[in-house]
């Protein structure tokens, strides 16, 4: 765990579940100040610390006995999780280019106003690590978890407790593979391998099903058939970003799906689930390559009651994510279009020793999404 100020981390330090991490593994900024909401600042702090963290990474990675990759936890709007995460990606991707780099990124609100007045600066930056240094990226939109805490979970006001578990039941149930290891999907190659068919196409979009509260443990859906809950996947309600729709549907195509199922479930519902979705064309495919819909089987976790007999989660390579781009360039595009807050940027030696402007920097990457975006449009190989 990784933070330039304490308040988080000090919370995390003093509740129950301070047992279950390694405080060797822990790093805070001596001064504590934070990185103001400004990638520059979280990115030369990182740098500045880089012998201290990437000790503590090395540690893990020679201890481990067959290492995979890495996983990467991070916000992509204010300044630590923006600007130290666009550092460490550089770093793993510089020391070990041969592992695997998975980031759950999350995206600002774009539908209210921000007191991070400057997230648009911070997306677009750390967005260019996340398309030249992962090999996989997990999205997840705050606009979509506070809409589906809303709607599903009938939270008028979500707190950040409500919205992190969201999170979290995503990144458990998508692991839930490799902690209980089957006949397939049981390692991260194995697992991200089938849904990115070309580098560059490496965005992912999640779905859950079906949600419950912490709170009541009551679960908003109650019929929770294998066939169901697969059909309920497909739904945008269910989806974790907040793309174009039509009806109840994403708008767009699918390039690959995985679902991996967990709880008392059989192969053969599994396979006559997959036979009515495809005779009802409930999932749009691309024309360029193979429909690719997969099915993993996993176990519940033996240390969490569920109520809830079958549970899903959709792991989809869909064409709708250039939404998700298009919303952060066009707010990138009101702040730069009148040069505004450049000078907290500019202050840092990140750019002033290029000899290069901010403003020309992020232009070049807005070229560089509108290019990625073109290319999901068309559904061309790039």
């Amino acid at each position: 765990m990784l933070d330039l100020e304490p308040r988080v981390i000090n919370s995390i330090q003093n509740s129950d579940q301070r047992q279950l991490y390694n405080h060797e593994n822990i790093f805070l900024s001596p001064h504590g100040g934070g990185a103001g909401n400004n990638w520059a600042s979280g990115y030369t702090q990182a740098e500045n610390f880089q012998d201290e963290i990437l000790d503590m990474i090395d540690r893990e990675a020679e201890g481990s006995d067959s290492l995979e990759g890495f996983v990467l936890c991070h916000s992509i709007a204010g300044g630590t999780g923006s600007g130290m995460g666009s550092f460490i990606l550089e770093a793993l991707n510089e020391r070990y280019s041969k592992q695997i780099v998975q980031a759950y990124s999350v995206f600002p609100n774009q539908t209210e106003s921000s007191d991070v007045v400057v997230q648009p600066y911070n997306s677009i930056l750390t967005l260019k690590r996340l398309m030249l240094q992962c090999d996989c990226v997990v999205a997840l939109d705050n606009t979509a978890l506070d809409r589906i805490a809303a709607d599903r979970l009938h939270v008028d006001t979500p707190t950040f407790a409500q919205t992190n578990s969201l999170v979290s039941t995503v990144m458990a149930a998508s692991t839930t593979t490799l902690r209980y290891p089957g006949y397939m999907n049981n390692d991260l190659v194995g697992l991200i391998a089938s849904l990115i068919p070309t580098p560059k196409c490496h965005f992912l979009v999640t779905g859950y099903t079906p949600f419950s509260t912490t709170s009541e443990n009551r679960t908003i859906v109650r019929k929770t058939t294998v066939l169901d809950v697969m059909r309920r996947l497909l739904q945008t309600k269910n989806i974790m970003i907040s793309p174009e729709q039509t009806g109840k549907m994403l708008q767009g195509k699918f390039i690959s799906i995985l679902n991996i199922i967990q709880g008392d479930v059989e192969p053969t519902q599994v396979h006559k689930s997959l036979q009515r979705i495809r005779e009802r064309k409930l999932a749009n495919f691309i024309e360029w390559a193979p429909a690719n819909m997969q099915v993993a089987i996993s176990k519940q976790s033996p240390m969490t009651s569920t109520v809830n007999r079958v549970s899903g989660l959709m792991l989809a390579n869909h064409t709708s994510i250039r939404g998700l781009f298009t919303r952060c360039m066009a707010q990138y595009e009101k702040l730069i279009r009148r040069k505004a807050f450049l000078d907290q940027y500019e202050q840092y030696n990140l750019f002033s020793v290029r000899q290069s402007c901010l403003q020309h920097y992020l232009r070049f990457i807005f070229f560089c999404f509108r290019m990625a975006c073109t290319s999901f449009t068309t559904h061309t190989i790039c």
